[in-house]
């Protein structure tokens, strides 16, 4: 799994208009933390992932961007399982 493809994913829903503007800065706090590069690739992901899983508890989250948050948390664990 590459790191870009998640980033992509995650901009795409930072970008979305119709997605709530919290979750949208929940997305780009991910970002950023994603492309830290003092932190070390596990602590990033672990950091992307809590903000992702809490993210997407927000009762007022439209449910295909629960779906794309829920992709792309999978994505992040394979990662982190195979670095």
């Amino acid at each position: 799994m590459d790191l870009d493809v998640i980033i992509q994913a995650l901009s795409r829903i930072k970008e979305d208009r119709t997605v709530p503007k919290n979750i949208r800065a929940s997305c780009e706090e991910c970002l950023k933390d994603l492309k830290n590069e003092d932190d070390e690739l596990s602590v990033r992901l672990s950091s992307c992932i809590s903000t992702l899983d809490e993210m997407s508890n927000d009762p007022n989250i439209p449910s295909y961007t629960r779906t794309q948050i829920w992709n792309i948390v999978s994505m992040l664990e394979a990662l982190q399982h195979s670095g």
